[in-house]
Protein backbone atom coordinates (compact mmCIF):
# COMPACT_ATOMS: atom_id res chain seq x y z
CA UNK A 1 0.00 0.00 0.00
CA UNK A 2 2.93 2.54 0.51
CA UNK A 3 4.39 1.68 -2.80
CA UNK A 4 0.80 2.14 -4.24
CA UNK A 5 0.69 5.54 -1.97
CA UNK A 6 3.56 6.69 -3.60
CA UNK A 7 3.22 5.87 -6.93
CA UNK A 8 -0.42 7.93 -6.85
CA UNK A 9 1.44 11.12 -6.41
CA UNK A 10 2.43 10.97 -9.95
CA UNK A 11 -0.07 12.32 -12.20
CA UNK A 12 0.37 10.16 -14.72
CA UNK A 13 -0.48 6.92 -12.65
CA UNK A 14 -3.31 8.36 -11.29
CA UNK A 15 -4.90 8.86 -14.59
CA UNK A 16 -4.00 5.30 -15.41
CA UNK A 17 -4.51 3.73 -12.27
CA UNK A 18 -8.47 5.59 -12.63
CA UNK A 19 -8.48 4.46 -16.42
CA UNK A 20 -8.10 0.73 -15.69
CA UNK A 21 -10.15 0.62 -12.45
CA UNK A 22 -12.75 1.80 -14.91
CA UNK A 23 -11.75 -1.09 -17.39
CA UNK A 24 -11.33 -3.81 -14.79
CA UNK A 25 -14.90 -2.59 -13.29
CA UNK A 26 -16.85 -2.80 -16.46
CA UNK A 27 -14.94 -6.12 -17.68
CA UNK A 28 -16.43 -7.39 -14.35
CA UNK A 29 -19.81 -6.05 -15.17
CA UNK A 30 -19.92 -8.39 -18.00
CA UNK A 31 -20.37 -11.41 -16.31
CA UNK A 32 -23.85 -9.92 -15.51
CA UNK A 33 -24.49 -9.11 -19.02
CA UNK A 34 -28.36 -9.79 -19.89
CA UNK A 35 -27.53 -11.28 -23.13
CA UNK A 36 -25.53 -13.72 -25.08
CA UNK A 37 -22.90 -11.73 -27.17
CA UNK A 38 -23.12 -14.75 -29.30
CA UNK A 39 -26.65 -14.26 -30.26
CA UNK A 40 -28.08 -12.46 -32.53
CA UNK A 41 -30.91 -10.58 -33.12
CA UNK A 42 -31.67 -10.23 -29.58
CA UNK A 43 -32.47 -6.58 -29.27
CA UNK A 44 -34.09 -3.44 -32.24
CA UNK A 45 -31.31 -3.33 -34.52
CA UNK A 46 -29.43 0.28 -34.89
CA UNK A 47 -30.41 2.32 -32.80
CA UNK A 48 -29.10 5.54 -30.95
CA UNK A 49 -27.66 5.93 -27.54
CA UNK A 50 -30.78 6.12 -25.35
CA UNK A 51 -31.80 5.60 -21.74
CA UNK A 52 -32.93 1.83 -22.65
CA UNK A 53 -29.78 1.41 -24.70
CA UNK A 54 -26.67 3.51 -23.09
CA UNK A 55 -24.62 2.99 -26.36
CA UNK A 56 -27.33 2.23 -28.89
CA UNK A 57 -27.32 -1.52 -30.76
CA UNK A 58 -25.58 -2.18 -33.77
CA UNK A 59 -26.46 -3.86 -36.76
CA UNK A 60 -26.08 -7.35 -35.27
CA UNK A 61 -29.04 -7.02 -33.13
CA UNK A 62 -26.46 -6.53 -29.80
CA UNK A 63 -26.34 -3.95 -27.20
CA UNK A 64 -23.09 -2.06 -27.75
CA UNK A 65 -22.52 -1.35 -24.16
CA UNK A 66 -22.79 -5.00 -22.85
CA UNK A 67 -20.60 -6.38 -26.25
CA UNK A 68 -18.02 -3.57 -25.14
CA UNK A 69 -18.25 -5.14 -21.31
CA UNK A 70 -17.44 -8.36 -22.80
CA UNK A 71 -15.09 -7.54 -25.37
CA UNK A 72 -12.56 -5.61 -22.45
CA UNK A 73 -13.23 -8.73 -20.46
CA UNK A 74 -11.54 -11.01 -23.32
CA UNK A 75 -9.00 -8.56 -24.65
CA UNK A 76 -7.94 -7.66 -20.98
CA UNK A 77 -7.82 -11.86 -20.45
CA UNK A 78 -5.63 -11.95 -23.59
CA UNK A 79 -3.25 -9.69 -22.42
CA UNK A 80 -3.01 -11.46 -18.87
CA UNK A 81 -2.46 -14.76 -20.60
CA UNK A 82 0.40 -13.61 -22.75
CA UNK A 83 1.60 -11.38 -20.45
CA UNK A 84 2.45 -13.91 -18.19
CA UNK A 85 3.24 -16.74 -19.96
CA UNK A 86 5.94 -14.87 -22.01
CA UNK A 87 7.27 -13.81 -18.52
CA UNK A 88 7.92 -17.34 -17.73
CA UNK A 89 9.90 -17.70 -20.91
CA UNK A 90 11.71 -14.61 -20.15
CA UNK A 91 12.62 -14.87 -16.38
CA UNK A 92 13.64 -18.80 -17.22
CA UNK A 93 15.90 -17.85 -20.40
CA UNK A 94 17.61 -14.34 -18.99
CA UNK A 95 18.24 -16.15 -15.23
CA UNK A 96 19.89 -19.29 -16.91
CA UNK A 97 21.51 -17.34 -19.18
CA UNK A 98 23.05 -14.66 -16.90
CA UNK A 99 24.24 -17.37 -14.48
CA UNK A 100 25.34 -20.29 -16.16
CA UNK A 101 27.21 -18.55 -19.20
CA UNK A 102 29.85 -20.00 -21.72
CA UNK A 103 28.13 -22.20 -24.18
CA UNK A 104 24.46 -22.27 -22.67
CA UNK A 105 24.46 -18.39 -22.63
CA UNK A 106 25.58 -18.83 -26.20
CA UNK A 107 22.76 -20.99 -27.04
CA UNK A 108 19.51 -19.17 -25.38
CA UNK A 109 21.05 -16.09 -26.95
CA UNK A 110 21.00 -17.31 -30.30
CA UNK A 111 17.49 -18.41 -29.83
CA UNK A 112 16.78 -15.01 -28.33
CA UNK A 113 18.08 -12.98 -30.86
CA UNK A 114 16.28 -15.68 -33.97
CA UNK A 115 12.96 -14.66 -32.31
CA UNK A 116 13.82 -10.91 -32.17
CA UNK A 117 14.41 -10.38 -35.90
CA UNK A 118 11.13 -12.72 -36.34
CA UNK A 119 8.91 -10.82 -38.53
CA UNK A 120 5.89 -11.60 -36.32
CA UNK A 121 3.37 -9.89 -37.46
CA UNK A 122 3.19 -12.15 -40.83
CA UNK A 123 3.19 -15.05 -38.73
CA UNK A 124 0.69 -14.27 -36.80
CA UNK A 125 -1.24 -13.72 -40.13
CA UNK A 126 -0.23 -16.80 -41.16
CA UNK A 127 -1.18 -18.83 -38.00
CA UNK A 128 -4.04 -16.59 -37.87
CA UNK A 129 -5.49 -17.75 -41.43
CA UNK A 130 -4.61 -21.27 -40.25
CA UNK A 131 -6.64 -21.44 -36.55
CA UNK A 132 -9.21 -18.91 -37.41
CA UNK A 133 -11.68 -20.69 -35.79
CA UNK A 134 -9.72 -22.51 -33.25
CA UNK A 135 -8.55 -18.99 -32.06
CA UNK A 136 -9.84 -18.83 -28.30
CA UNK A 137 -8.52 -16.24 -26.26
CA UNK A 138 -6.20 -18.74 -24.51
CA UNK A 139 -4.92 -19.99 -27.58
CA UNK A 140 -3.69 -16.87 -29.17
CA UNK A 141 -2.20 -15.50 -25.28
CA UNK A 142 -0.14 -18.27 -25.64
CA UNK A 143 1.13 -17.91 -29.05
CA UNK A 144 1.45 -14.40 -28.56
CA UNK A 145 3.82 -14.89 -25.17
CA UNK A 146 5.86 -17.12 -27.61
CA UNK A 147 6.78 -14.23 -29.69
CA UNK A 148 6.51 -11.64 -26.74
CA UNK A 149 9.31 -12.86 -24.70
CA UNK A 150 12.87 -12.22 -26.37
CA UNK A 151 13.28 -8.35 -25.76
CA UNK A 152 12.51 -9.11 -22.24
CA UNK A 153 14.84 -12.17 -21.57
CA UNK A 154 17.82 -10.05 -22.30
CA UNK A 155 17.31 -7.39 -19.91
CA UNK A 156 16.94 -10.08 -17.28
CA UNK A 157 19.88 -11.71 -18.44
CA UNK A 158 21.84 -8.17 -18.44
CA UNK A 159 20.63 -7.92 -14.47
CA UNK A 160 21.62 -11.45 -14.25
CA UNK A 161 25.54 -11.08 -15.39
CA UNK A 162 25.37 -8.03 -13.41
CA UNK A 163 24.05 -9.72 -9.79
CA UNK A 164 26.99 -12.80 -10.80
CA UNK A 165 29.79 -10.61 -10.60
CA UNK A 166 28.66 -8.82 -6.92
CA UNK A 167 29.91 -9.72 -4.03
CA UNK A 168 26.95 -11.55 -2.70
CA UNK A 169 27.26 -14.36 -4.80
CA UNK A 170 30.89 -15.39 -4.28
CA UNK A 171 29.68 -15.85 -0.53
CA UNK A 172 26.67 -17.42 -1.00
CA UNK A 173 28.29 -19.97 -3.50
CA UNK A 174 32.02 -20.53 -0.50
CA UNK A 175 29.04 -21.07 1.69
CA UNK A 176 27.40 -24.19 0.15
CA UNK A 177 24.48 -22.58 -0.91
CA UNK A 178 22.50 -23.97 -3.66
CA UNK A 179 22.13 -22.17 -6.98
CA UNK A 180 18.15 -22.90 -7.10
CA UNK A 181 18.13 -20.97 -3.27
CA UNK A 182 20.71 -18.39 -4.68
CA UNK A 183 18.90 -17.43 -8.01
CA UNK A 184 15.05 -17.77 -6.43
CA UNK A 185 16.34 -15.44 -3.07
CA UNK A 186 18.87 -13.64 -4.26
CA UNK A 187 18.56 -13.20 -7.82
CA UNK A 188 14.69 -12.67 -8.23
CA UNK A 189 14.46 -9.84 -6.47
CA UNK A 190 15.95 -7.75 -8.48
CA UNK A 191 14.33 -9.01 -11.45
CA UNK A 192 10.89 -8.70 -10.63
CA UNK A 193 10.78 -4.96 -10.78
CA UNK A 194 12.10 -5.44 -14.32
CA UNK A 195 9.45 -8.08 -15.07
CA UNK A 196 6.44 -5.86 -13.48
CA UNK A 197 7.73 -3.10 -15.80
CA UNK A 198 8.07 -5.12 -18.99
CA UNK A 199 4.54 -7.14 -18.55
CA UNK A 200 2.77 -4.05 -19.06
CA UNK A 201 4.36 -3.18 -22.45
CA UNK A 202 3.66 -6.50 -23.29
CA UNK A 203 0.20 -6.18 -22.59
CA UNK A 204 0.18 -3.05 -24.85
CA UNK A 205 1.84 -5.00 -27.29
CA UNK A 206 -0.49 -8.30 -26.81
CA UNK A 207 -3.64 -5.75 -27.40
CA UNK A 208 -2.41 -4.05 -30.17
CA UNK A 209 -1.83 -7.79 -32.30
CA UNK A 210 -5.10 -8.59 -31.39
CA UNK A 211 -6.64 -5.51 -33.01
CA UNK A 212 -4.97 -5.58 -35.94
CA UNK A 213 -5.29 -9.40 -36.16
CA UNK A 214 -9.30 -8.57 -35.61
CA UNK A 215 -9.44 -6.05 -37.93
CA UNK A 216 -7.83 -7.88 -40.50
CA UNK A 217 -10.42 -10.70 -39.95
CA UNK A 218 -7.57 -13.17 -38.87
CA UNK A 219 -8.78 -13.86 -35.37
CA UNK A 220 -12.57 -15.82 -34.68
CA UNK A 221 -14.85 -13.22 -35.29
CA UNK A 222 -17.33 -14.78 -33.06
CA UNK A 223 -16.01 -13.80 -29.92
CA UNK A 224 -16.29 -10.37 -28.94
CA UNK A 225 -13.13 -8.65 -28.14
CA UNK A 226 -12.06 -4.68 -28.89
CA UNK A 227 -10.55 -5.51 -32.33
CA UNK A 228 -13.45 -7.96 -33.50
CA UNK A 229 -16.38 -4.98 -32.86
CA UNK A 230 -13.88 -2.71 -34.80
CA UNK A 231 -13.90 -5.63 -37.72
CA UNK A 232 -17.54 -5.66 -37.71
CA UNK A 233 -18.41 -2.03 -37.36
CA UNK A 234 -16.04 -1.29 -40.27
CA UNK A 235 -17.72 -4.74 -42.34
CA UNK A 236 -21.18 -3.11 -41.59
CA UNK A 237 -19.72 0.22 -42.66
CA UNK A 238 -21.05 2.11 -39.70
CA UNK A 239 -19.37 5.18 -39.74
CA UNK A 240 -20.67 5.29 -44.04
CA UNK A 241 -24.07 4.98 -42.51
CA UNK A 242 -23.78 6.94 -39.23
CA UNK A 243 -23.93 4.47 -36.88
CA UNK A 244 -20.91 6.23 -35.04
CA UNK A 245 -22.05 4.94 -31.26
CA UNK A 246 -20.86 1.91 -32.83
CA UNK A 247 -17.59 2.44 -34.23
CA UNK A 248 -16.78 4.94 -31.61
CA UNK A 249 -17.23 2.66 -28.74
CA UNK A 250 -14.48 0.52 -29.52
CA UNK A 251 -11.85 2.59 -30.58
CA UNK A 252 -12.11 5.42 -27.81
CA UNK A 253 -12.15 2.15 -25.18
CA UNK A 254 -8.97 1.17 -27.26
CA UNK A 255 -7.26 4.22 -26.83
CA UNK A 256 -7.60 4.83 -23.30
CA UNK A 257 -6.37 0.93 -22.86
CA UNK A 258 -3.41 2.01 -24.77
CA UNK A 259 -2.50 4.96 -22.95
CA UNK A 260 -3.16 3.64 -19.37
CA UNK A 261 -0.92 0.82 -20.30
CA UNK A 262 1.43 3.32 -21.74
CA UNK A 263 1.35 5.28 -18.71
CA UNK A 264 1.58 2.99 -16.02
CA UNK A 265 4.68 1.40 -17.76
CA UNK A 266 6.36 4.75 -18.08
CA UNK A 267 5.09 5.46 -14.31
CA UNK A 268 6.80 2.49 -12.94
CA UNK A 269 9.63 2.50 -14.72
CA UNK A 270 10.42 5.89 -13.14
CA UNK A 271 9.72 4.52 -9.72
CA UNK A 272 12.10 1.57 -10.30
CA UNK A 273 15.09 3.82 -11.59
CA UNK A 274 17.51 3.41 -8.99
CA UNK A 275 18.54 6.97 -10.12
CA UNK A 276 14.88 8.39 -9.45
CA UNK A 277 14.56 6.11 -6.03
CA UNK A 278 17.82 8.18 -5.06
CA UNK A 279 16.25 11.82 -5.67
CA UNK A 280 13.24 10.44 -3.55
CA UNK A 281 15.22 9.49 -1.10
CA UNK A 282 17.20 12.86 -1.14
CA UNK A 283 14.07 14.79 -0.90
CA UNK A 284 12.41 13.04 1.92
CA UNK A 285 15.47 13.50 3.71
CA UNK A 286 15.23 17.62 2.75
CA UNK A 287 11.58 17.34 3.97
CA UNK A 288 12.17 16.11 7.58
Amino acid sequence: MAVLRELLRDGKFTFAFTVMSILIILAILSFFSPYDMSIWNVVPRDMPPSAEYILGTNSKGQDVFWEMTVAIKNSLIMAVIAAFFSRLIAIAVGLLAGFKGGMTDRTLMSINDSFIVLPVLPILILLGAILKERLNMIVLGLILAIFGWAWDARLIRSQTLSLREREFTNTAMLSGQKVYELIFKEYLPFVIPIVSATAINNMFWAVGMEVTMAILGLSNLTIPTLGTMMHWAISYQAMLLGYWWWIATPVVVSVLLFVSLYLLSVSVSQYLDPRTRIQRIGTAKVVK
